[in-house]
């Protein structure tokens, strides 16, 4: 009687083990059957659209020809000319070197000029008749000749003495002042051409070929909200390698009294216009190491897709590629998405 009782007793042990390993199971398999978490984000739809290609670049006011003002040769100034501020036409002498030794061996080389061309008239009649070799004619001849040489060697040296405007300009700030020893690396004044204005910026790479001489873009400067206009003359022959940017030069042939060389300018380009382009918002793009990404909403599900982009704007952004017209991106909780996640859309912008 002992034995039965014992072994039923182990008997219901038995079952009753059995029945919570089932029941067990049982909860697993329910609690990894809960319905996953569906976040509510927000979307835009994508479509065709309008893009003025504009893009603002930094640039810098330049007078189109400036000349620090040196004298060529070594000498005491007598007399200057340097009104400051000032516009002087071409030609004008601005400074003066003593020259009162170089005028006196002109005027004696002058002399021996003309006691020189007498004594050659004089031999060339003798020479008519046998007075005279034609070797003793030809050494006055020679004598003649170079001390005609003699005296423009004098003139150009004569010449250095004064400094003229190489070109219409204003005459800057003056360094220097009469009766100072000036030498040829003596810096007296600046002048600059400023009826015209060269315009120099840099636009990236992947614009350049859009830019070419001829073409018109407008600009401002600091503290002005005209806006200007100016030509693009010449560009650089080459990608700079540290910026991967291309220089441009234009020209700015009217000139405001509001616009100073030297000055920061807002240069501003129409590279042309796309009818068919895909914009999207800029926070919906996801930067990666070497690319871009978007999500996007294929079948209810979020789609991981690789794209590249083109102009950017304040709030937009051109996709070129990965995406097509009638596309839900997702713009706001990307954070929290993965791969093949269910979307819930609080808001669709279309």
């Amino acid at each position: 009687m002992r034995t039965r009782l014992i072994s039923l007793f182990f008997a219901i042990l038995i079952v009753n083990g059995i029945t919570s390993c089932h029941s067990g199971s049982k909860n697993k398999n329910t609690k990894n059957k809960r319905p996953a978490v569906i976040l509510s984000v927000e979307g835009y739809v994508v479509k065709p659209s309008l893009l003025e290609v504009t893009i603002q670049v930094s640039g810098t006011l330049l007078p189109f020809e400036e000349t620090v003002l040196m004298p060529e040769t070594i000498g005491r100034i007598v007399w200057i000319n340097l009104p400051e501020g000032k516009l002087v036409n071409k030609g004008t002498v601005l400074v003066k070197l003593f020259d009162g030794e170089l005028q006196a061996q002109l005027k004696k080389s002058q002399t021996q000029l003309q006691m020189a061309k007498q004594t050659e008239k004089r031999q060339s009649e003798l020479l008519k008749v046998s007075g005279i070799s034609q070797f003793d004619y030809d050494q006055t001849v020679f004598q003649v000749n170079s001390i005609k040489d003699d005296i423009d060697l004098l003139k150009v040296q004569i010449g250095k003495t004064e400094l003229k405007a190489p070109f219409d300009g204003v005459i800057g700030l003056k360094n220097i002042s009469v009766g100072a020893q000036a030498t040829s690396s003596t810096a007296l004044a600046t002048i600059r051409m400023v009826n015209r204005l060269k315009l120099d910026f840099s636009v990236p790479e992947k614009y350049s070929r859009e830019i070419i001489p001829g073409k018109l873009l407008t600009f401002t400067v600091e503290g002005d909200s005209a806006k200007y206009t100016a030509v693009v003359m010449a560009t650089e022959g080459g990608i700079e390698s540290d910026t991967r940017n291309l220089k441009v030069r234009a020209v700015v042939d009217h000139v405001s009294p509001a616009l100073k060389p030297g000055a920061f300018a807002t240069v501003e380009l129409e590279l042309g216009k796309h009818t068919d382009a895909l914009l999207v918002p800029t926070q919906s793009i996801i930067p990666q190491a070497r690319s871009k990404m978007l999500i996007v909403a294929r079948d209810g599900k979020a789609e991981f897709i690789t794209v590249s982009t083109g102009i950017r704007q304040a709030a937009f952004i051109e996709v070129l590629n990965g995406i097509y017209d009638g596309d839900t991106v997702v713009t706001t909780g990307i954070v929290f998405l993965k791969p093949k996640a269910d979307l819930k859309f609080s808001k669709v912008i279309k």
